[in-house]
């Protein structure tokens, strides 16, 4: 079975759309940066240093410090599939991102995003 061509895509590339999608309904890159943090374990040298040098969405998550373990908590849909059922475990990754993110642009007070 061949990658998914999404895990090819540098993780610069994506990073900028999440920006733009928070930034349109009125949150900031600093929430955005927050959230990456949070679910990764990158400090904020980290996530700048990955963005940099342009790591592909596959490296960015495997070299990850650490995912957050409060990360299973993540549930809902995320372009029509259910995040908790996603077998693949990089796709599902990539998922909680979108999914923390669409949150995030929805409203959500950083608390519950954030799993707290």
């Amino acid at each position: 079975m061949s990658k998914h061509r999404i895990f090819e895509m540098p993780f610069a590339k994506v990073y900028p759309m999440y920006i733009q999608k928070a930034e349109r309904k009125g949150r900031t890159k600093e929430e955005v940066d927050k959230i990456i943090c949070w679910l990764t374990g990158y400090s904020e040298a980290g996530l700048r240093k990955q963005i940099d040098a342009e790591k592909n969405i596959e490296t960015f998550f495997s070299e990850a410090p650490a995912m957050n373990p409060n990360a299973s908590l993540i549930k809902g849909v995320v372009c029509g599939i259910r995040v908790e059922e996603i077998n693949d475990p990089l796709m599902q990754k990539v998922r909680y991102l979108d999914k923390l993110i669409d949150e995030l642009a929805k409203g959500k007070a950083m608390e519950k995003i954030l799993r707290q």
